[in-house]
């Protein structure tokens, strides 16, 4: 993991999104774009990017709040240098 400090990424006020992760503030950024499927098409393929100090332990099932729409997390991906991205479904 980097030693950097990751906070300017995730400053609400700059490019992050604030939000509620199990009724606790979080600040990151949020995708809600589309991904191909399996077997033709796409859907949505809402995340959430943040520092992976916020991230719980047992955060799969807990509710994300972001924009006023409950989510539920289904994965987490932590990439390996302090960032998660929280995979979401509606």
């Amino acid at each position: 993991m980097f030693a950097e400090d990751l906070s300017v990424f995730f400053n609400a006020a700059e490019l992050a999104t604030s939000a509620l992760l199990n009724g606790a503030p979080v600040s990151g950024v949020f995708s809600n774009g589309y991904a191909d499927q399996e077997y033709g098409g796409s859907a949505s393929a809402p995340s959430y990017m943040l520092a992976t100090s916020a991230v719980p332990g047992a955060v799969v099932g807990m509710p994300l709040v972001v924009n006023a729409v409950t989510y539920k997390v289904v994965e987490t991906m932590p990439d390996g240098t302090g960032i998660t991205t929280l995979r979401l479904r509606t």
